[in-house]
């Protein structure tokens, strides 16, 4: 087993949740579940889980309401997002609040422990090289990789956990170009299938932010026919 111990799975539909408690405490994984947002952002507060499974379609409080709130007070857990729905907008939105994945239903259970190891992984190897480096600096754009905080120009920037992790995979990599499909590999790792339009989106929010103008940037530019660079 990974290093992921506690899971928490927030699902309303009791026959989901069953059918996953039931698959990861056979394989070795200790289960809590809740079946509504509300209750599922508390037991994120008390539990301190290693892993959440997150429904979209929850009562109460929707899956992205509960997300962008365990985000703020817990940027690093990994989530993997569930939902029925299999539409390129939702995928962009879930994740640009921060989950690290998007399973759409029905699934296979092994399918979704495979997800969770990669995503662990990666969470492994993230704090690894935060540990090793807490900030890095580009001209004059600031990010500390423990407190997730943004500074240009020493001001105080908000970013979302997923516009963070693409401006954090730029700065440990300046001048060099990345295609989107590198982009997605390295800031949403190989199993989100995603598309584009997710790099281009977080891209173009990124320059409102950080750019003076951003039809003409000076940080992150095209490289017309390849991707994006940061210079």
């Amino acid at each position: 087993m990974s290093q992921i111990s506690k899971v928490l799975v927030v699902e309303d539909d009791i026959s989901v949740t069953t059918g996953i408690s039931i698959y990861l405490k056979k394989a070795g994984y200790q289960v809590v579940s809740t079946f509504d947002g509300t209750s599922g952002l508390e037991a994120a507060k008390k539990e301190t889980p290693d892993f959440i499974i997150l429904d979209i379609m929850l009562p109460k409080m929707n899956g992205y309401e509960v997300c962008k709130a365990i985000r703020k007070i817990n940027p690093r857990v990994p989530i993997i997002m569930l939902t029925s729905k299999s539409d390129e907008g939702d995928k962009v939105f879930g994740l640009g609040l921060g989950a690290d994945d998007y399973i759409t239903k029905p699934f296979s259970f092994r399918e979704l422990e495979a997800r969770m190891k990669a995503v662990a992984r990666r969470a492994e190897k993230d704090a690894v090289l935060v540990s090793k480096q807490p900030q890095l600096k580009h001209r004059d754009i600031l990010l500390d990789l423990n407190t997730r905080e943004v500074l240009v120009k020493k001001k105080p920037l908000t970013l979302t956990p997923k516009e963070f992790d693409l401006m954090k995979h730029f700065m440990q990599n300046p001048e060099l170009v990345f295609s989107r499909d590198q982009l997605l590999d390295a800031v949403w790792g190989y199993t989100f299938e995603g598309y584009d339009r997710t790099i281009d989106t977080h891209i173009n929010r990124l320059r409102n932010k950080i750019e003076k103008d951003p039809s003409a940037p000076q940080y992150i530019i095209s490289v017309y026919g390849v991707g994006y660079k940061l210079v």
